[in-house]
């Protein structure tokens, strides 16, 4: 059915058509019955797809990535989609509109998205009053970043704030240092502040029981001696690992005609697989596997999902592959992987 709707979806405005879609699916998952006949058709329940990671045992190995639900708004509705877990935010301690508008674009020819969206979110304290009914059994995580009026001097009490606040309500963190859009957040990438905000929070997080699981999200665009510096950190601060990658700003190889035209911005989607797996194997090379690693970035397809889970990847995340392959996604890559 998605793809007979997708030329019409495709016809509106990225950003309407994403939060259209969602209310159509909200209001149909209160119709009785609508949201177990939604969860047979999209679940795979199969012991081979468990995994346990940092004490977390999540059902399948197939997440959502952060950005897609920003506020906590869909868990219901995404809870039936088969998700092995969960991923809310960006969230910054104060409510922020991010940046002007249009700051979502769909690239077709390269089957990916640019965005330059800012962290736009409603604070992290309205995301916690909805989080207080999230449903059960699904594995959430807690993207955490800055204000983007916040100083990077500062910039540990931004993060501080949001662990506080959504450390009962979610089962791992995301540190997110690594978005193109928020002015000078890549600069906290660089080894000594890294190593200082992290430390910070690993501080933080051990004095809030029970402990929670810490991610360091990183860009796609480091160099391999910026990739050593992120192994040593992790390894130094004892944080649990890191989800690699985000979005890139190269624009090198994109087929989408005036691309430069739609201005700065992330790229995510398939322009990224080849680069985030590159990232991924790095890593788990250059670590010895000693920290475990979520791969994102182009997944699309179980051979895409497999792609980072043989260079090393625990776990895999999409988002821009459900645009253009629909919610039925899920299913088929754990289905396929599966049957690998």
């Amino acid at each position: 059915m998605y793809n007979q709707l997708k030329p019409f979806i495709f016809k509106t405005d990225p950003e309407r058509a994403h939060y259209g879609t969602m209310r159509l699916l909200s209001l149909a998952v209160r119709v009785p019955g609508v949201a177990a006949l939604l969860r047979a058709r999209f679940r795979v329940d199969d012991p081979a797809l468990e995994r346990e990671v940092c004490g977390l045992r999540f059902p399948n190995p197939v997440g959502l990535a952060a950005g897609f639900d920003k506020d906590a708004r869909w868990l219901r509705e995404l809870s039936v989609l088969g998700f092995g877990f969960v991923e809310i935010g960006t969230l910054t301690p104060v409510a922020q509109s991010g940046n002007e508008k249009p700051r979502l674009f769909r690239l077709p020819a390269d089957r990916g998205i640019l965005n330059r969206m800012g962290f736009n979110n409603g604070g992290v304290g309205a995301a916690v009053e909805r989080l207080r009914q999230r449903p059960s059994g699904l594995i959430v995580g807690g993207n955490i970043g800055k204000n983007k009026v916040t100083p990077n001097e500062r910039a540990v009490d931004d993060y501080l704030t949001c662990l506080e606040a959504l450390h009962p309500h979610v089962d791992y963190f995301a540190v997110n240092v690594s978005s193109p859009n928020t002015p000078g957040l890549r600069a906290l990438q660089d080894k000594a502040p890294l190593a200082e905000l992290l430390a910070a929070i690993v501080e933080r997080n051990a004095a809030l029981q029970p402990r929670r699981p810490v991610f360091l999200k990183i860009a796609p665009d480091m160099t391999e001696d910026a990739l050593r510096d992120v192994v040593a950190v992790v390894n130094s601060t004892k944080i649990d690992g890191v989800i690699a990658t985000n979005t890139t700003v190269a624009r090198d190889g994109l087929m989408t005609p005036n691309v430069d035209a739609l201005g700065p911005g992330g790229v995510s989607g398939a322009p990224v697989r080849d680069r985030s797996t590159e990232v991924i194997r790095f890593l788990h090379k250059a670590s010895g596997g000693s920290f475990p690693i979520i791969g994102v970035g182009g997944v699309d397809s179980a051979a895409s999902a497999r792609e980072k889970l043989d260079a090393g990847a625990v776990l895999v995340q999409v988002y821009s592959g459900l645009v253009y392959e629909g919610p039925g996604l899920v299913r088929r890559i754990n289905r396929g992987l599966l049957s690998q």
